[in-house]
């Protein structure tokens, strides 16, 4: 590295590099997650990235860049379901805020005191 111009270049080609893998482990990912695409046509897309990378990958992200947002975010919205349902599962719905609630309920009721309220609101919030 003889001068500032120099060591620039090579971290915008270090960027650019990284930044074109991303893309590739990304199409790659996408490829083989899809299920409505052929086998066939998978490995031809596989090799056409091996042959002609920048071009395919190109090609690749015009021709199926809608399906993959798309697909993505089905992914992303079957995962936080299911950790939505995790969440209401282990927690069996009894929640700090419910217990708090179910405990005020009975405190306006006057079947508990101020102490027992106190109490179930301590242990419903440790």
């Amino acid at each position: 590295m003889d001068s500032f111009m120099d060591w620039f270049w090579l971290m915008l080609w270090w960027f650019a590099f990284v930044m074109y893998l991303m893309v590739l482990f990304h199409i790659i990912g996408d490829l083989f997650r899809d299920r409505g695409l052929n086998g066939w046509w998978k490995a031809l897309w596989v090799v056409a990235l091996i042959v002609v990378p920048f071009f395919s990958a190109l090609v690749y992200l015009i021709a199926r860049g809608r399906g993959m947002a798309e697909r993505q975010l089905t992914r992303a919205s079957a995962a936080r379901a299911e950790t939505d349902a995790y969440i209401r599962a282990t927690a069996g719905g009894s929640t700090a805020a419910s217990q708090i609630t179910e405990a005020k309920a009975l405190y306006d009721a006057g079947v508990i005191d101020d102490r027992e309220f106190g109490a179930l609101k301590e242990k419903a919030l440790g």
